[in-house]
């Protein structure tokens, strides 16, 4: 299987063109599930496995792959399944979030599919607030379920949202009141943390859930501000999977449109740093900046206002 994943020059093939590739896999059932390839290192057998003291009831131990210790996650158990039976033949999906390597223990792996993010379609609404799914998808009649692996990730290891007092000055706060942020992400964690570090810094905080989301709240804004949207707009902070319309296909959206073609735009996804840099600039994004790193976001908002000073 992991032959199949593919080079980031191969995979900035799909960048503006609103698809993605799924690895798919099952757990303890029948049910299919999906990751983006983005994030996969490789797939292979679970080594030699090492058990953790005091460790979060769904890491099992920890292995020791090319010269680094890695958690292995039992992602049934994480999701609130039963957790998986594993042996020396079982199956670990090497993966990279926000800069940390980790590897998550399934049932099986199936294939890598190409799908458009128009097939993309977010969870049901009656699924309620604390499903453990981002998107589902239907193939050959098989509805997908796509992971929030972020929402996993920080229920094993907490995010912060504190900033150091020195970001925090009265000077700073003055001079973000007023201003306005855009925020597009289909993980609801990433909005929590999010929120909570733009409205400490007195920013006016605007949600959207995907591309297109957000695409249509920014054109309605343009036609409802007297002058340039950037005078009220400080920054649009998007992730780059999400359903409908992605990230890199919203920025495109933006640097066509005359009236939102100055926003400044910033990436912000987990997705691996060397990837993304070579994204911003074929996308044309003006940043990009990992995920839940607080102080990494308030000093973008800090030198962002410094800019327009």
């Amino acid at each position: 299987m992991s032959e199949m994943l593919k080079n980031v020059d191969s995979r900035t093939n799909l960048v503006g063109q609103n698809r993605l590739e799924l690895l798919m896999f099952k757990l303890v059932g029948r049910q299919m599930f999906a990751i983006n390839v983005f994030k996969v290192q490789e797939v292979l057998t679970l080594p030699a496995l090492t058990l953790m003291p005091h460790r979060s009831p769904s890491v099992i131990g920890v292995v020791y792959l090319r010269g680094r210790a890695l958690p292995v996650i039992d992602l049934s158990q994480a999701i609130g399944m039963r957790p998986i039976v594993y042996n020396d033949e079982s199956t670990i999906i090497v993966t990279e979030y926000n800069s940390t390597v980790q590897a998550f223990l399934v049932g099986s792996v199936d294939r890598i599919v190409n799908l458009n993010w128009e097939q993309i379609k977010p969870p049901p609404t009656g699924a309620g607030r604390h499903h453990y799914l981002t998107a589902i998808t239907q193939l050959e009649e098989q509805i997908i379920e796509i992971v929030d692996v972020e929402k996993v990730l920080s229920e094993i290891a907490p995010l912060s949202t504190e900033l150091p007092d020195h970001i925090l000055q009265d000077e700073m706060i003055a001079r973000a009141a007023g201003k306005e942020i855009l925020m597009v992400d289909d993980s609801q964690t990433a909005h929590t943390q999010a929120h909570a570090i733009f409205t400490k810094l007195g920013l006016k905080v605007h949600q959207a859930m995907d591309g297109l989301e957000g695409l249509e709240f920014l054109i309605k804004m343009a036609e409802e501000t007297d002058g340039p949207i950037t005078d009220r707009l400080l920054l649009v902070v998007t992730d780059a999977e999400m359903p409908r319309m992605d990230g890199y296909r919203l920025t495109t959206e933006i640097r066509n449109n005359p009236k939102l073609k100055d926003l400044f735009v910033v990436l912000h996804t987990s997705l691996s740093g060397a990837f993304n840099e070579a994204m911003v600039e074929k996308v044309g994004c003006n940043r990009f900046l990992s995920k839940f790193k607080p102080q990494e976001l308030a000093e973008l908002v800090r030198n962002r206002i410094e800019e327009l000073s």
